[in-house]
């Protein structure tokens, strides 16, 4: 496969680390062709990631990952080749930004309400300097917490445990993920709202890492396709080989375009590189299927 990475975040996602130029400079390091900044609900890198691309001689696609809701579940939606002037962009991103402030707090009682871990949420919200505090961060900080490490809950994400590997990013899927004890519900744009803002710039609305947020509920693909989705990130770091080849043949059977993304984040999710998700056997050249946009 070519070396494309179309779902990358930077420091404008509220989960991301790295500032723009870092992850362009990385990205052709690396020999990457062709990338899409894809930030949480925010275009704000968007531009700048063009513009510097061009300067150094890589390729970047406009991009961001939307947070919506379909059937009460919550989804992932890349739109590619948007315009990121459009004015409903930065509303999207202040509206969540309001709902997630006023969230974190909550988010803090109901874990400290749930488990026997300490959180230090001075310490938490001074870092964060002014940006969202992500299950992610609150997770950094109790990690971090001399008094929580002989505790038994914490003991899969220290070094050598089970979760390890990604701790953070563990962490906020057992504790604070839709349906886990510490969750705390953000009122997102439904799926069709986020179709239609992403056609309507431009764009092309496709389905993040599917099988990690559908999962057992495949048979609802049918009817996000019939809503208007356009592509299928089949190549996912979170995707096994079986996975990967159903929704390629999948993706084929209807047409759709077919994407590859890293979901590259940094320190939060240390073990994914730019770059990197799993492969099939068939060499699939997602760049052709990109021309027609291009």
């Amino acid at each position: 496969m070519r070396k494309i990475d179309l779902h990358i975040h930077s420091e404008f996602s509220s989960d991301g680390e790295l500032a723009i130029k870092d992850i362009l400079d990385l990205s052709k390091k690396t020999n990457m062709e062709v990338i899409a900044i894809t930030d949480h609900n925010s275009v704000k890198g968007v531009q700048k990631a063009i513009e510097y691309g061009k300067m150094i001689g890589l390729q970047v696609i406009s991009g961001i990952e939307m947070d919506c809701t379909y059937k009460d579940i919550n989804l992932h939606v890349l739109g590619y080749f948007i315009d990121p002037s459009r004015k409903e962009y930065e509303e999207l991103e202040n509206d969540i930004f309001q709902q997630e402030v006023k969230a974190a707090v909550e988010k803090i009682n109901r874990l400290t309400q749930a488990t026997d871990v300490i959180v230090n949420a001075d310490e938490i919200f001074t870092q964060a300097e002014g940006k969202i505090v992500t299950g992610e961060m609150i997770a950094e900080n109790i990690l971090h917490n001399r008094n929580n490490l002989d505790k038994k809950i914490v003991r899969p994400y220290l070094p050598g445990g089970e979760k390890s590997d990604m701790p953070y990013v563990h962490f906020y899927w057992d504790f604070f993920s839709q349906g886990k004890a510490a969750y705390v519900p953000i009122h997102y744009v439904s799926f069709r709202e986020a179709v239609s803002l992403i056609k309507s710039s431009g764009g092309v609305p496709v389905i993040a890492h599917p099988g990690n947020n559908l999962r057992e509920k495949l048979e609802i693909l049918d009817e996000l396709i019939q809503e208007g989705l356009e592509g299928i990130e089949v190549f996912s770091t979170y995707h096994s080989i079986e996975q990967t080849r159903y929704f390629f043949e999948k993706a084929v059977q209807e047409d759709l375009l077919i994407t590859c993304g890293s979901d590259f984040h940094g320190k939060n999710k240390p073990n994914i590189q730019i770059g990197s998700y799993t492969k099939i056997e068939q060499d699939v050249d997602v760049l052709r299927g990109l021309q027609k946009y291009l």
